[in-house]
């Protein structure tokens, strides 16, 4: 994030929710706030503009038809919310249209193949709202439906030349332990990130990093 927001940058944090980034990066997120020349958050829960505190330019709409003009954005983020695209070829391109010429659209999502994905789509639909309750603390209201249809390195790539963006960067990247709250569960969950941090075990990696740029 560092690396795309400057002082004249023109930023659109797609999907906000609560907060642009974990609440552990609270001061790294103030910072970037500070620091680039408009960000604007736009989601479609108004209970979550509602709560966003960082960001005071707030629009609630659809990234299937997104309220903004051609060529106004330097920086489109996306922090965990291309899972949750329905048609993300069709939202792509309406994010490549808002964006300038050399514009970044940088995204943040699972992994299809990590763990954590895996454990999730295998959970019955009626389970997960108590069990995410439970390890992250989220309310029903904040759990939204998955459908990852660009969850892979390859639907990301092709969805981008699709939509006509130059792939600029992939990284496959762990989190952290996700199981805390399972004390014997955590020991195991370590001991497998680790294994994932080797180069044999990269594409199993539970998140996925991309930057594409407007050509």
């Amino acid at each position: 994030m560092r690396e795309f927001v400057k002082e004249d940058t023109q930023w659109l944090d797609l999907g906000c929710g609560h907060r642009i980034l974990p609440q552990w990066l609270r001061e790294e997120q103030t910072s970037l706030v500070a620091k680039c020349r408009r960000l604007v958050g736009i989601d479609y829960d108004m209970d979550s503009l509602m709560k966003n505190e960082f960001i005071f330019m707030k629009v609630r709409g659809n990234v299937t038809d997104l309220p903004f003009k051609n060529n106004c954005f330097d920086l489109v983020s996306s922090n965990m919310v291309v899972e949750h695209l329905d048609k993300p070829l069709a939202q792509s391109k309406e994010v490549y249209r808002i964006l300038k010429p050399g514009g970044i659209f940088m995204l943040h999502t699972p992994n299809i193949f990590g763990y954590t994905t895996i454990i999730s789509r295998l959970i019955p639909e009626v389970l997960k709202v108590p069990i995410i309750s439970f390890m992250q603390g989220r309310h029903e209201k904040d759990v939204f439906p998955t459908f990852y249809r660009m969850n892979t390195i390859r639907k990301i790539q092709q969805n981008a030349k699709q939509a006509e963006f130059k792939v600029k960067r992939i990284m496959m990247v762990n989190s952290a332990a996700q199981f805390v709250m399972i004390p014997p569960l955590a020991v195991l969950e370590l001991c497998l990130i680790r294994l994932l941090m080797t180069r044999a075990f990269k594409r199993f990696r539970v998140h996925i990093i991309a930057d594409l740029e407007k050509i």
